[in-house]
Formats: structure tokens, sequence, C-alpha cells
């Protein structure tokens, strides 16, 4: 295992992987803690803030050309935004359910079940983990 892959990638990767670590990492910590409490909260904006990163450099990455420089997975690129907005807005209006199911289902589709994608053969997180 070795970080050299990653760091020598082209600049949007590094970004885009090490705050998709950081994310996967700090849900952990959400779903582990208290709920409704002020670092729940707190560390649910970083978590906004960090998934919100993922999502936007996830434009500047073109490994994989499908639709032109595009690929399907850029459409979890447009929708996590989309449901980062519906997970707060649920904060917000104290609509737990709502906001537990949303933030559940953004961890899963887009660090989990996108995340084990980054480790098919060919990939920099897999060169990073299994080498070159």
């Amino acid at each position: 295992m070795s970080l050299a892959p990653l760091l020598e990638a082209v600049p949007p990767i590094p970004l885009h992987a090490f705050a998709a670590m950081a994310a996967f990492a700090l849900g952990i910590v959400q779903f582990a803690g208290p709920k409704g409490t002020l670092p729940h909260r707190t560390l649910g904006w970083i978590w906004v803030g960090l998934m919100a990163v993922v999502a936007v450099s996830s434009f500047w990455i073109h490994e994989i050309r499908l639709l032109g420089p595009w690929s399907p997975i850029h459409l979890l690129s447009i929708f996590t935004p989309i449901m980062l907005v519906l997970g707060v807005w649920y904060a917000r209006r104290h609509n737990v359910g709502g906001h537990k199911i949303t933030m559940i289902s953004i961890f899963a589709g887009a660090l989990v079940v996108a995340g084990l994608f980054t480790f098919v053969p060919g990939r920099v997180m897999h060169a990073v983990v299994f080498g070159p």
C-alpha cells in the first residue's frame, strides 16, 4: 500500500479522494454519536462541506469517458448536492426521519457504493491499495 499513485495523480483526484476519505470517516463518527447535539450539527456541516467538495471536484475527473468527457458516475455528482440540500432542509424542519434517510442514502450511495468502484483495476485507488 502506497499513497504515491494518489499523490502523483492529476490535482482534482487527490482532493476528491482525501475529501471522500474524510467524509467517510466523519460519517462513521456521526452514525455512532448522539444525534441532535451541537457536536452532531457542527460535524454535520463539516460533512456536508466535504461531500460538496467530493461532488464538485468530480467534474474535473475524466478518467472514464462514456458520454464525451463524462461517465454515468457524474450523474451521482449532480444528485449528491441536491440530496445534501434536501437533507439539511429536513434537519432544519426537524424532520428527523427524512434527514436520516437522506443522509444515510448519500453516505451509502456516494461514499460506499461509488467508493467501491474506485478499487477496480486500473483506477488510482486500486493502485494505492494493491499496487500498480
